[in-house]
């Protein structure tokens, strides 16, 4: 039965009193037209008078895969890998500078006073534990002596007196009084003649040279300073005829174990508990970028910097080479928790989009390449931690993604 004969019959069948009436009619009317079998007309005129947005109901709401092939002269221009397993360390990093270990740093004065007569070595020099720096003519020097060659005389004469002394009184021509006076002197001229000769060994000399001086009965005016370290020489003042006076600065000579530096870094208050004494440290110098100085911090700070809110913290840093000098501008590294094994992309694998987030192109044959949304953590050794995104061992591009993101753009749409 057509669909206006429908209509007629229900007219002739049916009154109608009110609005109410009519949508009654109309909810027949719809009821006859799903009841008639219509396969098209009735289904498509209906479904055509609704908006766009529901007619497109059943369409899937899943974007196109975002992807992008690539021919074989653009597959030169990229390098293809998997994700990497990699151990991530938690760490921190501070700047500072290089600096002499001052535990380990002597200035070298003169014990008394004097004027230079001449100097042996040059900034830089290295130089070993008792290596004589420069020699100075002391008048306390010149006394000490004089002294020892009078108490060596007084010495040799009343130890003659008292070998002779003793041969009297065996033959019974002295008495034993004067026999105990000459002991008496003997032996206090023997003890003045130590104490003079020790009193030279201060000023340097050694048992031969005092020896020499007593023999000889010549004095020698020479005060010899020798370095009390082994290391380099790191500052000199000293030229012969300069007048020096113990404890005047600057010192004539200085001498440093440059084989141990110092680090000083200012860390902030913040990170502060995370470091410690004892833990190791790996520093990088801006003069040589291409190599790592081990160490290990020896001193954190007993106080806060109120205006700068840092901690000092102080690295013993091993340079048995010699190569830093103070003053040198370092970073370093110190690790704080043990290292984490986690999945790793390399830096040119990952790509910063233009909102924000980080992707990586995932290899989906030869020449497609699947773009994913990544989450990144940590960045060590030239490698990206990836908290988030890939699958352990999936193939990857790990070099040249930004030129597939390029091409992606530049297309306008996903292939």
């Amino acid at each position: 039965m057509k669909v206006n004969e429908i209509v007629r019959n229900l007219g002739k069948r049916m009154v109608v009193p009110s609005m109410a009436g009519v949508t009654a009619i109309s909810v027949v009317v719809l009821a006859g037209l799903n009841l008639g079998g219509c396969s098209e007309g009735p289904k498509a005129a209906f479904a055509g008078n609704l908006p766009n947005s529901l007619s497109k109901q059943n369409a899937s709401d899943k974007s196109p895969e975002d992807s992008v092939e690539l021919n074989d002269a653009q597959l030169q221009a990229i390098k293809t890998g998997s994700v990497l397993s990699h151990p991530f360390r938690e760490q921190r990093t501070a700047v500072g500078s290089i600096d002499f270990n001052e535990n380990l740093a002597v200035p070298v004065f003169s014990s008394y006073q004097g004027k230079i007569i001449q100097t042996f070595l040059d900034i830089g020099d290295e130089v070993h534990k008792g290596q004589i720096l420069y020699t100075i003519d002391s008048p306390d020097l010149i006394q000490a002596e004089s002294n020892l060659m009078a108490t060596a005389g007084v010495y040799e004469l009343t130890s003659a007196a008292l070998a002779r002394d003793k041969k009297i009184y065996a033959a019974q021509g002295m008495a034993l009084k004067d026999l105990e006076q000459a002991v008496s002197d003997q032996q206090t001229a023997d003890a003045n003649f130590r104490a003079a000769k020790e009193a030279v060994r201060v000023f340097g000399k050694s048992p031969s040279e005092i020896d020499a001086m007593v023999s000889s009965r010549k004095i020698d005016p020479a005060l010899v300073v020798t370095s009390p370290i082994s290391g380099r020489i790191t500052a000199r003042a000293a030229q012969p005829g300069l007048l020096v006076q113990p404890g005047n600065l600057p010192a004539p000579y200085s001498v440093a174990d440059v084989s141990n530096m110092w680090m000083l870094a200012n860390v902030s208050e913040s990170d502060s508990p995370l470091f410690h004494v004892g833990q190791s440290v790996s520093v990088k110098i801006m003069a040589f970028p291409d190599r790592d100085f081990s160490g290990h911090i020896d001193r954190i700070g007993a106080t806060v910097d109120p205006n700068t809110h840092t901690v000092l913290v102080r690295s013993e840093v091993r340079d048995p080479k010699h190569k830093l000098r103070p003053g040198m501008l370092a970073t370093y590294v110190i690790q704080t928790a043990s290292p984490m094994e986690s999945m790793a992309v390399p830096l040119n694998g990952v790509v910063r989009e233009g909102d924000g987030t980080m992707s990586v192109w995932v290899v989906k044959d030869n020449h497609h390449f699947v773009r994913h949304t990544v989450k990144i953590g940590l960045q060590q050794d030239g490698l990206d931690q990836i908290l988030d995104g890939l699958k352990p061992m999936e193939k990857i591009v790990v070099d040249g993604a930004i030129f597939i993101s390029n091409m992606h753009d530049k297309n306008g749409s996903t292939n």
